[in-house]
């Protein structure tokens, strides 16, 4: 990579400081003549016409619905910063999930303020502005000497163009921290985000009023409006696909390691999304044990069973969470098929009680009992069913949950309060995962050898509906014998 010249430090004076270079440049020195010659012979690029996002609709009906929340109140929600990954190299950008939802735009540094609108304006409620950085600046030699300009990372839109987009009138961010600093009147902000534009916040807000914004955006996400679920499905059906390339290249992964199951997942999510939503488990023979293995270095041998636990994220950040167990060979042994059928059961069991009017704990109630009932039935726990349910000593078997909300984070609306969220109600709107386990540790002396190294997890991505639910990943076969012909036919159709 070639080293880029620095951007001033104090961002407010950017476009009239020009662009120091950076140390150890190969061009220690900016010749007059050279800096004019770039100022100027540049072809006029703005986009005019520009059709707004997808969900424009929505995001203005979410601003409205915080802005009713908090009347009369300063709300200030960033988007974040790059984040360096070594030395003058940075991490892909995300945009924080709140910044994200309420806008569309993913864009690091801009930030979205809700202005409370006064009585003289006639309107009520808030005056929404998203800042953003415009366009690199010519006049100074942003857009080719800062590391951060456009011929080095891209053109990025103009205020103008931002306004066509989102739906939102757009200001300069650099101007602010200083807005803010001058603010009056009560105002929150998203902590966690952007340091800066805490720091010209830190003696007007709370750490308790600002919680209480944080939660307030976490329980908006909780039932998904008609866009939301279609980027849902999206990111399923994507899913489904990548898992389907996994199954054709099981001979190249066992000739390698886990992380040709990794690789090839990425790319289907890379071709058809953002990103894969969180780190690929890909978890071969013992490692499914593991129940968050992402290091993805081990062998991948016929005989084992794989955990594959991964999903795609679509370009506006919802995201699929997907398992399935699979045999390598493409046949589940005996004792394998045993247990997954087990868990199969339970999956069952725990979608059925996915219902709008039910408790969120049901599914995971149902799906625990016939768990324990199994472990029961084979001896590895002493019964009755009732008394290992009230000790919880299935969990030595079962480890985790049954489930979470699913959206914009894999773990969504996790900033909820638990009386709405783990002990609430489902809604139609609502999309949660179902996703029952039994693992049994390679070096678990409680039960017989047989068991040993074996973790299963089945893993389907639920909408509650008016009626009932809807499985948004069914078109990912379950069956342990259905399983087996779904493997068998994409492996034929490889060699034909």
């Amino acid at each position: 990579m070639t080293v880029a010249e620095e951007l001033p430090e104090t961002p407010e004076t950017a476009q009239e400081e020009p662009v120091k270079q950076r140390k150890n440049g190969l061009y220690p020195d900016l010749s007059d003549e050279l800096a004019e010659n770039m100022k100027s012979g540049w072809a006029d690029t703005e986009l005019h016409d520009l059709q707004p996002v997808a969900q424009a609709a929505e995001t203005r009906a979410r601003r409205a619905a915080l802005s009713a929340r908090f009347p009369g109140e300063r709300l200030v929600i960033p988007a974040g910063n790059l984040k360096t990954r070594s030395n003058d190299t940075d991490y892909p950008f995300r945009a924080s999930v709140e910044y994200a939802y309420l806008t569309g735009n993913q864009t690091e540094d801009g930030v979205l303020v809700l202005e409370p609108a006064t009585v003289a304006d006639g309107t009520g409620g808030h005056r929404a502005t998203i800042y953003l950085l415009p366009r690199s600046d010519r006049e100074n030699g942003e857009f080719w000497l800062s590391g951060q300009g456009e011929l080095w990372v891209g053109r990025r839109h103009s205020l103008a163009e931002a306004e066509q987009l989102h739906g939102i009138p757009a200001a300069d961010v650099r101007e602010l921290p200083g807005k803010l600093r001058e603010a009056t009147g009560p105002v929150r902000v998203v902590r966690g985000h952007d340091t800066g534009i805490e720091a010209a916040l830190h003696d007007k807000v709370t750490a308790e009023r600002d919680e209480e914004l944080r939660v307030f955006l976490s329980e908006m996400r909780l039932v998904k409006d008609a866009f939301e679920i279609g980027e849902l499905q999206k990111a399923v059906d994507s899913t489904v696909r990548g898992f389907e390339d996994v199954v054709k290249v099981l001979d190249r992964a066992e000739a390698t390691s886990e992380r040709y199951i990794e690789g090839t997942f990425f790319l289907r999510a890379r071709v058809e999304g953002n990103d894969v939503g969180y780190g690929s488990i890909c978890a071969a023979g013992p490692h499914a044990c593991t129940l968050h293995w992402v290091r993805n270095d081990g062998p991948v041998r016929s005989g084992d069973l794989l955990l594959l636990d991964a999903g795609v994220e679509t370009h506006t950040y919802y995201t699929a969470d997907v398992t399935r167990t699979l045999p390598v060979s493409g046949v589940y042994s005996e004792i394998q098929k045993t247990v997954y059928d087990a868990v199969y059961e339970a999956q069952e069991a725990g979608i059925t009680a996915v219902k709008p009017g039910g408790k969120y704990r049901d599914f995971h109630d149902a799906a625990q009992r016939v768990l324990a009932e199994k472990l029961v039935g084979w001896g590895l726990v002493e019964g009755p069913v009732e008394r290992v349910l009230e000790l919880g000593l299935q969990r030595r078997w079962t480890l985790h949950g049954t489930g979470h909300m699913l959206g914009m984070d894999v773990h969504d609306c996790a900033a909820a309060r638990t009386e709405t969220y783990v002990d609430g109600t489902l809604e139609p709107g609502m999309v949660l995962t179902v996703e029952p386990g039994l693992y049994f540790q390679a070096d678990d002396l409680t039960v017989p050898e047989e068991y040993r190294g074996i973790g299963v997890r089945i893993e389907d991505d639920i909408l509650v509906t008016e009626d009932g639910n809807r499985n948004l990943s069914a078109a990912l076969p379950r069956r342990s014998d259905e399983v087996e012909l779904w493997m068998a036919s994409l492996r034929s159709s490889t060699k034909d």
